[in-house]
């Protein structure tokens, strides 16, 4: 059995990346993992630093407490062996919120100075509105990978991996059925990743 913590950053129930978390939980747990799930938009998470912790970040005092909220979020990602980051890409990048957790959880004592390797994988599975082969193309995909796995997750974790589950589809005769062939595909593909863990 893994323990796996989830952050997952998108304001939709009924989006298709809350089917992608819906679906990775559901395959960790027929797998016999278990998972915690920071909700960020649901927990309404703060994603704005104050002074106080720009203050205590930028003079690395990491014997000054952090906040209640951020020391919760320390709690949960050193209880699990693998870290899973679950969100939409917009804008060639993560949403705001998650950009804002990073910035506030990744504190100095326990993101950096020192780096402490603190799970044994992390995961990033993000969706967005074009293919992986655009994404490549355009230099967005290694832009963004770039970014969470070597800047945001580092040596933090053991592993990492980056998969986005991209897809254009436009609105011409057989939309519907691609899209639905293409979410299966996807959703296919994350199940098989959890189960894998």
């Amino acid at each position: 059995m893994t323990r796996v913590h989830v952050v997952y950053a998108h304001p939709g129930g009924r989006s298709f990346t809350h089917k992608v978390l819906g679906t990775f939980l559901d395959a960790l747990g027929a797998s016999g993992h278990t998972a915690t799930v920071s909700d960020l938009y649901a927990m309404g998470f703060r994603s704005v630093l104050t002074l106080e912790e720009y203050e205590r970040e930028s003079s690395y005092a990491a014997d000054t407490p952090v906040p209640a909220d951020v020391a919760a979020e320390h709690d949960r990602l050193d209880a699990a062996e693998v870290w899973a980051f679950i969100y939409p890409v917009w804008w060639a990048d993560c949403p705001a919120v998650l950009k804002g957790w990073f910035d506030r959880v990744w504190t100095v004592g326990f993101a950096y100075k020192p780096t402490v390797r603190r799970a044994r994988k992390a995961l990033v599975l993000c969706t967005a509105g074009y293919s992986v082969e655009e994404l490549e193309a355009s230099g967005v995909h290694a832009a963004m990978r770039t970014t969470m796995l070597t800047d945001r997750i580092g040596d933090r974790a053991g592993s990492s991996d980056f998969v986005v589950f991209g897809s254009r589809v436009t609105g011409d005769g057989d939309a519907a059925e691609r899209w639905a062939a293409t979410k299966a595909r996807h959703l296919s593909e994350v199940a098989a990743i959890a189960r894998s863990i």
